[in-house]
C-alpha cells in the first residue's frame, strides 16, 4: 500500500501576514509561530487560494464583496509561494479592501494546505471557499449559503454543482472518470466533488483530516465527520486571466493514491457522532465552601 500521510506537504510551509484584518475589534491574537494575527469574530468567512494568479485577484475579491455585501464577512487570501506578481496586486488590494486578510506560504505547499492556513486563522461561523482563477463565481455564495442553513439543526456543507462548465472536453472527460471512480470506490453521491465553491460550517470543517488534496474529497469527508451534505447548481466560467496548474494525468495519479488513503481514513473513522452529556459536577453548597474558606484562612 502506498505510504499516506494526513500532515503531507503541510508541515513544510512557513506563513507570513501581509495585512492584519480591520473590520473587528480583535479578540485573543493568535499565532503560529513566526507572526501574530489577531483572531476576529464575524459571521462569514471567506478563503481563497492562489498561486500565480496575476490579473484575477482584485476582480474576484471585488465580486466576493458585492455578493455578501450587508453581510458580517471577511476575506482571506492565502498566497501558496506564487512567483509571478500575485503577491503585489494582494498587497495593494490588502492597503485598499477593508475586510481583507492576506497570508503567504513563503514555501509552496499546495491548495489544501492553503485553505488549511486560511481556515486555522479565520474566524466566521461559516467557512466559504471558492478557486482564486475565477472560475467559481462569488454570487452563488447567498444560495449557497441559504441552503445550508436549510438542515437546521444538522451541520454540514452545501457543495456547488456546475451547471454549465467552461472548461475544455479533455477536462470533463477527466473530471466525469474522476466522479466515477470516487462513486465506486467511496460511495460518494455528490455529482460534483471537485467543484471549487462551497459552503462548510466551521466546527465540521475542524473536525476533517487534513491531508495533501483533501479539498478534492469534501463530501466524502464531511459525511465521515457526521455532516450532511447538499448539491446546490451554481454557475462557471471560463478563466479571466492565466493558465489552469493541473494536468489531467497528474489529477488521476495523485487521486489514486489519494483514494486509498480516503478509503483507510473512512474506515477508521469515529463512530459515536454524537456524545450526550449524563452528568456534570454538583455546583458546592454555601455550608462546604464556607467549611472550605475557613481551613484555608
Amino acid at each position: 500500500m502506498p505510504s499516506f500521510s494526513l500532515f503531507q506537504g503541510f508541515g513544510k510551509s512557513n506563513f507570513m501576514t501581509i495585512s492584519p484584518p480591520t473590520h473587528h475589534t480583535a479578540d485573543a491574537p493568535l499565532s503560529n509561530g513566526n507572526v501574530s494575527i489577531e483572531r476576529v469574530s464575524c459571521d462569514i468567512s471567506v478563503i481563497v487560494p492562489v498561486m500565480n494568479e496575476q490579473g484575477n485577484i482584485r476582480p474576484l475579491i471585488d465580486e466576493i464583496g458585492e455578493a455578501l455585501k450587508g453581510r458580517d464577512y471577511e476575506i482571506i487570501y492565502i498566497d501558496d509561494g506564487s512567483d509571478d506578481s500575485s503577491d503585489t496586486e494582494l498587497a495593494t488590494a490588502a492597503e485598499e479592501v477593508e475586510r481583507l486578510i492576506v497570508l503567504r506560504h513563503t514555501v509552496r505547499a499546495g491548495q489544501s494546505a492553503a485553505i488549511r492556513s486560511g481556515l486555522l486563522r479565520s474566524s466566521g461561523k461559516l467557512i466559504c471557499v471558492l478557486d482564486g482563477d475565477g472560475q467559481n463565481v462569488p454570487s452563488d455564495l447567498p444560495h449557497l449559503i441559504e441552503q445550508l442553513e436549510t438542515i437546521r439543526p444538522a451541520r454540514g456543507m452545501a457543495g456547488g454543482v456546475r451547471t454549465k462548465r467552461v472548461d475544455s472536453y479533455m477536462r470533463r472527460k477527466a473530471s466525469g472518470f474522476a466522479r466515477f471512480i470516487r462513486k465506486t470506490m467511496l460511495k460518494d453521491t455528490h455529482p460534483d466533488s471537485g467543484c471549487g465553491i462551497k459552503v462548510v460550517d466551521r466546527d465540521i470543517f475542524l473536525q476533517l483530516p487534513f491531508f495533501n488534496h483533501m479539498h478534492r474529497f469534501m463530501p466524502s469527508l464531511v459525511r465521515r465527520a457526521g455532516g450532511e451534505v447538499l448539491a446546490v447548481p451554481v454557475a462557471h466560467r471560463a478563466r479571466g486571466a492565466g493558465a489552469s496548474k493541473y494536468t489531467n494525468i497528474n489529477r488521476l495519479l495523485v487521486g489514486i493514491v489519494d483514494i486509498i488513503g480516503v478509503i483507510w481514513l473512512i474506515r477508521r473513522a469515529d463512530k459515536s457522532q454524537s456524545v450526550t452529556i449524563v452528568s456534570l459536577p454538583k455546583p458546592a453548597s454555601k455550608k462546604s465552601a464556607a467549611k472550605k474558606k475557613d481551613h484555608s484562612s
